[in-house]
């Protein structure tokens, strides 16, 4: 009887040299073209896809330069990762060095910045080029256990000649991304990676469970600054009258005087102290704050002008929205989900019903509460650029879409059945 691909997973878990072996074959049969014994999984199948499409040489080891150890230094100190690393080291280097495993931690570029664990298998490491400073993207080295969680957006197991690249395929590589609790921001990858017979299917879980914990401490990080910045602010609004709101170096708002809550407010990346235009507020005075800034907003109206708004969506894992128009320009990172939002505004100008965007994301029109929860976050920064019922972008606003150079890489995260349909529609027969 043919195996399936969780067959082979399962098979793995009991006879891992077994496993390695079938999947060799399945491997070298993708790669030539032919009938393989055994389906690789999808989430393989698709990444060797784009390693294919993106000239990846699969027999041959290439990596790209180590980073200067000052700027690992530096990349450290910047990243929001650091102040989780107490809860990675916790919840998985006393299990990871018994069982032959290390831990590595990666930023959003996946660059190595953090690496411990097992000694032995830290000295083997090094000779597949897993070192501080390296570079595991998969347009680099192939797919692996860190550049294949960035670009998929969800945690993914990497067994033996699941790697792309040959001289990984002794190798079995867990990765889970972390992500932003605020807005969705990849943030980095959590990897713990091992030889092939230390495969064990639960570590998917036990990984991505850990990821999970991370996120949490970050919010609770999060809500504890911002509750510092209200103690700040609150004797400032006291004396104010009119419209003021008080939000941290993010945005991220820690009060409100004279007008209604918002949970963030769309700042420009170099923000400054004075008169400011600012989306969704208009003409505001800008004063510096302990930990954050006073924004006080004007009456004076909004100048008024054409608005024109760019999606882009050309980079395989960062993507944006630049809004210009009378008023200057200004420019927000999207989420993934975000992301898929407006390109499915953008593809129907004319609207798009709650259920209509619940079929696309998720094939299933009656999952309307979770578009319009989503939706109202949307309209936190764009507010004034979107109408609803149905959603669609304002009349008068020119929309422009960029894509990637090869449009079958666009959103490469997005299951939502609209969004694979328009890959798979650019496929070549």
């Amino acid at each position: 009887m043919a195996l399936s691909p969780t067959d082979v997973t399962q098979l793995a878990a009991v006879d891992s040299a077994r496993a390695a072996r079938l999947l060799s074959d399945v491997r070298s049969a993708t790669l030539s073209g032919q009938r393989a014994p055994v389906a690789p999984r999808p989430v393989i199948e698709q990444s060797w896809d784009r390693m294919l499409r993106g000239g990846v040489d699969p027999d041959h080891d290439f990596r790209s330069g180590l980073l200067p150890r000052d700027e690992v230094q530096r990349r450290r100190e910047s990243s929001e990762l650091r102040h989780v690393l107490p809860v990675l080291r916790d919840g998985l280097l006393s299990v990871a060095d018994v069982a032959h495993h290390i831990m590595v931690v990666a930023d959003e570029e996946g660059r190595v910045l953090w690496r411990e664990g097992s000694s032995p298998v830290l000295r083997k490491a090094d000779g597949t080029g897993f070192e501080l400073g390296a570079d595991w993207r998969e347009g680099v080295v192939g797919t692996n256990g860190i550049g294949t969680p960035v670009v998929a957006r969800r945690p993914v197991q990497v067994f033996a000649s699941e790697h792309f690249v040959r001289s990984q395929t002794s190798w079995t590589c867990t990765g889970a991304p972390i992500t932003d609790p605020r807005d969705g921001r990849l943030l980095g990858v959590v990897d713990v990676s091992g030889p092939l017979e230390t495969m064990h299917p639960a570590t998917l879980a036990w990984v991505d469970s850990v990821a999970k914990l991370a996120e949490s401490r970050l919010r609770e990080l999060h809500q504890s600054s911002l509750e510092q910045l209200r103690a700040v602010a609150a004797p400032v609004l006291a004396r104010l009258g009119g419209r003021a709101v008080v939000v941290d170096r993010d945005g991220w708002t820690a009060a409100v005087a004279g007008m209604p809550y918002q949970g963030r407010v769309a700042l420009p990346k170099s923000l400054s102290a004075g008169q400011r235009w600012l989306p969704t507020l208009g003409l505001c005075a800008v004063e510096p704050l302990a930990g954050g800034w006073l924004i006080r907003a004007s009456d004076e109206p909004v100048p008024r002008g054409a608005t024109r708004i760019v999606l882009d969506l050309s980079q395989p894992r960062r993507w944006s929205m630049t809004v210009s128009g009378g008023a200057g320009t200004w420019s927000h990172e999207l989420s993934p989900r975000h992301a898929e939002l407006l390109y499915l505004l953008a593809l129907h100008r004319t609207g798009r019903s709650a259920a209509g965007l619940a079929e696309d994301l998720f094939g299933d029109p009656g999952r309307t509460v979770t578009v319009r929860a989503e939706m109202s976050r949307v309209r936190r920064y764009l507010g004034g650029f979107l109408e609803h019922r149905p959603y669609r972008f304002c009349e008068d606003a020119e929309i422009e879409v960029l894509l990637p150079d090869d449009p079958r890489d666009l959103l490469p995260h997005s299951t939502a059945p609209a969004v694979v349909g328009k890959r798979l529609s650019w496929q070549a027969p």
